[in-house]
């Protein structure tokens, strides 16, 4: 095994080994666990950085092992899957920072960073993997993975919220299995290729190739919170802070839109899936959960729960701008994996610090609190103004060139759609910045969190990754044309290997 294949398993164990090891130790090792996972967070990124360079100069990264005939164990590192790798590695820093911070005095601290190391590395597997056998196993494995992180705090609420996780997505996950085990036997192995790889069975297949489409789409939306598959992700927000963060930022519902970026465009091939039939569908479904992931925001009063809903109708973006089909409209779909990533886990680093250190969960009690907390108060506003499609930041490049998309393809009720969603989302943010900043704060918030805080504003753990995760967001809007941004990037996807 020379280094290019060694280079994905290297970037899989940086999170799975120490996550194995911080499952044995007792929960006084702060100091051992805390070092564990920031150098395995440290190894990632650089491993990462390392293959970005070589998947510039055209370098290939690939693993596979044969664990049945027929079905074999496949990684790669195309560009596509950077960009979500570097995503995940970049967040999970960044989200280990916060949680050191957050769960400073919880138990169980141990078994939450090891199952916080699983889903990452399940994330990771998703964005590397060649095949949907590697696919589906490490999609699995994410599930598993994430609902001991949803359950971590052992109340009633947080029992019924897992358990409604784990219903909805174990069904989606039997119904994907119906769609890879049909589609296997159809084709034997069925490896993520562009162009896709089932046009090459004739047109007599047609009818299961649609009905497969179905399975795979369906399994895979209950991830990606597509209308009326979305139930599980409000009632998930009874997990900690960190864990909403990931969940929204990174892992479960990023995945399931992966997922479906992969199936169109390197199962089915964009030309293929355009001549079945199954994209306006897919479009129309994708609009639905736009409008109606908006205005159930408007109607909730917790933080976390309206910011819930957001993302149910933010994810939608990346698959609507997939099934649309264009180049344009691809740039904006993909560029929103990170642009929407990176504005929604600001969102909930700072819902958490409210929730920590003022006692405040719900948007009428939070007035004043951007004078009481003037820097994780901007970092939520940058990050608002961003999911409204402000311009200079990261949410108007995305939106700007799904609208564009839109308009290359003719499908004029897509940008209405989009331009209702932009309303909506002014709608549902606007009062929380009105509240922040405008409104007269409490005589005195809850004594026992200030000064468990020490009067500061936050610790500086729960405080910085806001910080930095909002300044990304304005550096992804303002340096959107330079050769480090995720727009760049994008356009090299798009070029290399969904151009038609």
């Amino acid at each position: 095994m020379n280094l290019n294949e060694a280079l994905p398993l290297l970037v899989l164990g940086s999170s799975l080994v120490p996550g194995l090891i911080i499952f044995f130790l007792a929960e006084t090792r702060f100091r051992l666990r805390t070092a564990l996972n920031l150098a395995g967070a440290i190894i990632k990124l650089l491993l990462i950085g390392y293959m970005i360079w070589g998947v510039m100069d055209n370098q290939s990264y690939h693993f596979r092992h044969t664990v049945l005939p027929g079905l074999d164990l496949a990684l790669k590192a195309d560009a596509l899957a950077i960009l979500f790798v570097s995503l995940s590695g970049a967040l999970w820093l960044l989200t280990t920072l916060y949680a050191i911070g957050y769960l400073e005095d919880s138990p169980h601290r141990s078994r939450f960073f090891g199952f916080f190391s699983l889903c990452v590395t399940a994330t990771v597997g998703i964005a590397m993997a060649a095949n949907l056998f590697t696919f589906f196993f490490f999609y699995e494995l994410l599930t598993l993975s994430t609902y001991p992180l949803i359950v971590h705090r052992g109340t009633d609420v947080a029992i019924r919220g897992g358990n409604t996780y784990l219903a909805y997505t174990l069904t989606g996950s039997a119904v994907l299995l119906t769609g890879v085990v049909w589609l296997y036997d159809l084709l034997g192995q069925v490896d993520f290729t562009y162009g896709g790889t089932v046009a090459s069975l004739g047109s007599e297949y047609d009818g299961q190739l649609k009905i497969i489409f179905v399975l795979l789409i369906a399994g895979l939306g209950v991830k990606a919170a597509i209308v009326p598959l979305h139930g599980w992700l409000p009632q998930a927000m009874v997990a900690p802070a960190p864990v909403s963060a990931l969940l929204h930022a990174v892992a479960v519902v990023k995945a399931g839109a992966f997922g479906i970026v992969r199936v169109v465009y390197e199962v089915y091939g964009a030309e293929f899936s355009e001549s079945l039939g199954v994209l306006p569908p897919l479009a129309v479904a994708a609009a639905v959960t736009i409008v109606w992931g908006s205005l159930r925001a408007i109607w909730q009063d917790n933080l976390k729960r309206r910011l819930a809903y957001s993302t149910i109708s933010q994810i939608s973006y990346i698959i609507l701008g997939t099934a649309m089909l264009g180049l344009i409209s691809t740039v904006g779909g993909v560029v929103h994996l990170v642009h929407q990533g990176i504005m929604k886990i600001t969102l909930f680093f700072c819902a958490g610090n409210y929730a920590e250190t003022l006692g405040v969960h719900k948007i009428s009690g939070m007035n004043g609190a951007g004078r009481r907390m003037p820097l994780t108060s901007a970092a939520f506003s940058i990050a608002a103004l961003g999911m409204m499609g402000a311009p200079l930041t990261a949410g108007y490049v995305s939106k700007s060139y799904l609208s564009e998309g839109a308009q290359q393809a003719n499908i004029i009720w897509a940008e209405w759609v989009l331009t209702a969603s932009g309303v909506l989302n002014a709608i549902y943010f606007l009062p929380i910045l009105y509240r922040l900043w405008f409104k007269s704060q409490p005589p005195a918030w809850p004594r026992k969190h200030i000064q468990a805080r020490g009067g500061k504003e936050t610790a500086w753990l729960l405080l910085i990754p806001p910080l930095v995760t909002a300044a990304a967001t304005l550096a992804a809007g303002i340096f959107s044309e330079s050769n480090w941004s995720p727009l760049f990037w994008v356009k090299i996807i798009a070029v290399r290997e969904y151009s038609p």
